[in-house]
C-alpha cells in the first residue's frame, strides 16, 4: 500500500439530522393528481382546442421505477399536499430570530461534534455548503459559527449536489495547509421550497435534511471513528441540463420569480446518460491515481439521486452490481437531498469498517459537477 502523509488531515465525525415530518409516495400521488385532475377541467376548453397539454398523471409505480425513493422528509409538511397551493407553508422569521436553514444547520452540527469530541473553542472555521441558501447574506455559516460560540470564521458555498464534497475539499486543505485546526462544513438542504410539486417529472424527487462532518489534524484526533483523507479530487463541466434559475435579478426582469423555470427542472435522461460514466471515470481515474485498485475500495458513499445512476455506476466499476453493502443506499427513506446524499450514507455506514479500509466519498450533480474523496479508516 502507498505511504499516506498521516499528519494531514482527517474526517472524525459526522451529524444527521432530519425533520419529523415525511412524505409518502402515496400522499404526493394523491395530491398531485388531485391537481392535475383540477387543472385539466379548469383548462378543459384550451386542451380540447390543443392550446394547452393535459397533465400527465403520477403512480407510486412511476415514482420508485424511476427513482427507487419511497418517502422522503420535509421540513413542513403543511401546503405541501394542498392542491389548492402546492409548497410548503413556511412562516418568515424576524430578523432577530435564529434561520430556518441555521436551525437545521445547527442540530446536525452538534451531532458532529459529540462524534469528533470537539468543542467550539476546538474549531477555526465553518463552512455551510448546499444546494441553495435562504438569502444572500449575512452567510448562514456566520449565523451557525455566532450561534455555536466559534471564534474564526465562516463563508457559504453553492454547488448544487457537490456542495458538500466540495466544501470537504476546502477543509482539507485549510487543516493541511494549516489556516485551521478543525473545520466544521455543514450541509442545511432545505431543498422543499424549490420543488416544482405541479411537475410529475420532479414533484417526488427531493427532500430537507442537514447533515454535519469535522475535518481536522489528524494528530489532534480523539474520535472513536476516523478517516484519512487520502486525497481529494473534483470536475465541473457546463451544462444546462439540470437547473434552478431562482434569481434577485427577477425583480428586473420583470418575470414571476416563482415560475416553472426558476424552480428545479431537469432532462432526466440526458443528466442520466452524460452523468453517469463522467461519474465512473471520475472515480476510477481517482483510485487508479493513488495506486490503488476498484476492487480495493470496501464502501462506496455515492450521491443519492437516483437508484439507476447509482445501480449503472456500480456495475461500471465492479464489473457487476454493487452489493448493499459496498454502496449502501439511503434514497428509499430519504429520498433525493442534493449535496447532503453521499454523507448521509456515510453517517449510517462507517462505523463497521475496520482499521485501513478503503472507501470513496463521492457526489455529482448539477453543473455539471462533480467532488470525491479517498479516504481510509484511521
Amino acid at each position: 500500500m502507498p505511504s499516506l502523509n498521516t499528519n494531514a488531515a482527517v474526517i472524525s465525525g459526522s451529524g444527521l439530522w432530519n425533520p419529523e415530518h415525511i412524505i409518502t409516495n402515496a400522499e404526493l400521488v394523491a395530491a398531485y393528481n388531485g391537481w392535475a385532475d383540477k387543472y385539466n377541467n379548469d383548462h378543459g376548453a384550451d386542451i380540447k382546442a390543443g392550446k394547452l397539454e393535459a397533465k400527465p398523471k403520477s403512480s407510486i409505480e412511476f415514482i420508485e421505477k424511476a427513482s427507487g425513493i419511497k418517502q422522503r422528509f420535509v421540513y413542513v409538511k403543511e401546503g405541501i399536499l394542498d392542491i389548492e397551493r402546492m409548497r410548503p407553508v413556511i412562516p418568515e422569521r424576524p430578523e432577530n430570530v435564529i434561520s430556518d436553514q441555521a436551525e437545521m444547520a445547527l442540530h446536525a452540527a452538534r451531532d458532529a461534534m459529540d462524534a469528533a469530541n470537539k468543542k467550539a473553542t476546538d474549531i477555526d472555521a465553518v463552512i455551510v455548503s448546499c444546494a441553495y441558501t435562504q438569502r444572500a447574506y449575512p452567510a448562514i455559516a456566520i449565523e451557525v459559527q455566532n450561534a455555536l460560540g466559534i471564534n474564526g470564521f465562516g463563508f457559504d458555498m453553492l454547488v448544487a449536489c457537490s456542495a458538500a464534497t466540495f466544501a470537504l475539499h476546502r477543509a482539507y486543505e485549510m487543516v493541511f495547509a494549516g489556516t485551521a485546526r478543525s473545520v466544521l462544513v455543514i450541509n442545511p438542504e432545505l431543498t422543499t421550497p424549490q420543488i416544482n410539486y405541479c411537475d410529475r417529472d420532479s414533484h417526488f424527487i427531493f427532500g430537507d435534511v442537514a447533515t454535519a462532518m469535522i475535518v481536522e489534524r489528524a494528530d489532534a484526533c480523539t474520535a472513536a471513528h476516523c478517516y484519512d483523507i487520502i486525497s481529494t479530487q473534483a470536475l465541473t463541466q457546463f451544462s444546462s441540463n439540470v437547473r434552478s434559475n431562482v434569481s434577485y435579478l427577477s425583480r428586473a426582469h420583470d418575470v414571476d420569480p416563482f415560475g416553472a423555470d426558476k424552480l428545479f427542472h431537469q432532462d432526466g435522461r440526458k443528466v442520466f446518460k452524460e452523468v453517469c460514466p463522467l461519474a465512473e471515470k471520475h472515480i476510477r481515474n481517482h483510485v487508479e491515481a493513488k495506486g490503488f485498485t476498484v476492487s480495493q475500495i470496501r464502501r462506496w458513499w455515492l450521491h443519492q439521486a437516483n437508484i439507476n445512476m447509482n445501480t449503472l455506476i456500480g456495475k461500471k466499476l465492479l464489473g457487476r452490481e454493487a452489493t448493499s453493502e459496498e454502496a449502501p443506499i439511503v434514497l428509499d427513506r430519504y429520498a433525493n437531498t442534493a449535496s447532503a446524499g453521499s454523507i448521509i450514507a456515510f453517517h449510517l455506514y462507517h462505523q463497521d469498517l475496520k482499521k485501513g479500509d478503503l472507501g470513496v466519498l463521492c457526489s455529482f450533480g448539477a453543473g455539471y459537477s462533480i467532488g470525491s474523496l479517498l479516504l481510509r479508516k484511521h
